[in-house]
């Protein structure tokens, strides 16, 4: 899918957004988008929504989402530059889909000055344990409740 791009959640996307389908057994790591949704009106300083778009064909079709967040000032280091959501389209997975948002995101978060990524999951057999380390993400920590913390290095552009 070499004809992807990103676009800011409109009229347009947002119900394809919160259409997008997952493989069984992956809705039990995800929240659903629309949840992404409430949050970024809820903290629209801090909050990165966008839609994944395939525009192949002169077609306009969204494949993914991705949400992050930007707070310098947080308390929690771990959550100053971070993923809060990443939903790929079940047929548009292992295509490219993920690593072009998340790449997306920290080419953003470099541009904000931040020198690392981090993102939070739930390990598991068909959790993205696997896509974050292919990418490069490496475990950094451990929550209370089990879920890794893994962070992505940025080098500077």
């Amino acid at each position: 899918m070499s004809d992807l791009r990103l676009e800011e959640l409109s009229a347009a996307t947002v119900v394809a957004a919160n259409n997008l389908t997952l493989k069984p057994g992956q809705e039990q790591y995800v929240a659903p988008v629309s949840h992404s949704i409430a949050e970024a009106y809820v903290n629209p300083t801090t909050a990165w929504p966008r839609v994944v778009v395939d525009v192949a064909d002169g077609d306009s079709t969204v494949v993914g989402f991705i949400m992050g967040n930007f707070d310098a000032s947080a308390d929690d280091e771990k959550l100053r530059s971070c993923i809060w959501r990443i939903n790929v389209e079940a047929d548009a997975q292992g295509r490219g889909v993920g690593r072009f948002a998340v790449h997306a995101l920290a080419d953003e978060a470099r541009s904000r000055g931040f020198d690392r990524l981090t993102v939070m999951y739930e390990p598991g057999d068909d959790g993205p344990e696997e896509f974050f380390a292919r990418i490069g993400f490496e475990v950094v920590g451990e929550t209370p409740y089990g879920e890794h913390f893994a962070a992505l290095r940025l080098t500077p552009a």
